[in-house]
This record gives structure tokens, C-alpha cells and sequence, in this order.
């Protein structure tokens, strides 16, 4: 299924949301997520080569959550730079406790992601 067209990030962020329904594909996102900022500290502190690993990392997990778990295309071939925002935008709002309501707005407007009839 084509993406939808999407004029903001705002509009962008529930999509997002659905594309990643599953828990467990969130869950290997958060862990891509924490390499990179791993790999980011340690970049800046032991050896700035270090920074060569921070999309393996990154999008290795993430694109296994896509393709293996979710079985979805991942948002970054259609919404580069969106995609990347709201990988950052979902770990700190499940690191914070706050992610659920985003969820249900996302399950609320794209149902069928979540396994939801309408």
C-alpha cells in the first residue's frame, strides 16, 4: 500500500505511529535508537570513526522490525528526514512514559494498522 500524503510532520508523526504497531518492532527501533546515541557519546569521546556505525546500527534494527516483524515498508524511503525525527520523537516518548496517547490517536486514525475494524 502507498503512503499517504503528508504536508506536515504533524499530519506525518500518527502515520508513523501505525507503521509501527507491533511492540516488538518498536521495541527493536528503541534499540537501533540507543546504539546511535551510544555510538554518537562514544564517537565524541573515544574515536570519532565511530560514527561510520551509527546508521548499521540504526537502521539494521529498524528495518528488521519492518521487514521481518511488522512486514511493512519502513516510512524512511518515502519520508527521509520525517522518519528520522520521529524515531527520535517516539524513543523519548516511550522513555518518558508519554507514547500511549500518541498511540491511540494513531490507532484512531489508521485502524487497520493495528488490526482494528472500522
Amino acid at each position: 500500500m502507498a503512503p499517504p500524503t503528508l504536508a506536515s510532520f504533524e499530519e506525518f508523526f500518527p502515520y508513523y505511529l501505525s507503521e509501527h504497531a507491533d511492540p516488538r518492532n518498536r521495541a527493536l527501533h528503541y534499540v537501533g535508537t540507543s546504539l546511535v546515541i551510544g555510538l554518537a557519546t562514544a564517537a565524541a569521546i573515544v574515536n570519532p570513526l565511530l560514527l561510520l556505525l551509527m546508521p548499521i546500527a540504526g537502521y539494521g534494527f529498524a528495518w528488521v522490525g519492518h521487514f521481518v516483524v511488522e512486514r511493512n515498508r519502513p516510512a524512511t524511503f518515502t519520508y527521509p528526514l520525517w522518519s528520522l525525527a520521529g524515531d527520535f520523537r517516539m524513543f523519548f516518548l516511550f522513555v518518558t512514559g508519554r507514547l500511549g496517547a500518541h498511540l491511540e490517536d494513531a490507532r484512531t486514525r489508521y485502524p487497520d494498522a493495528f488490526g482494528l475494524t472500522v
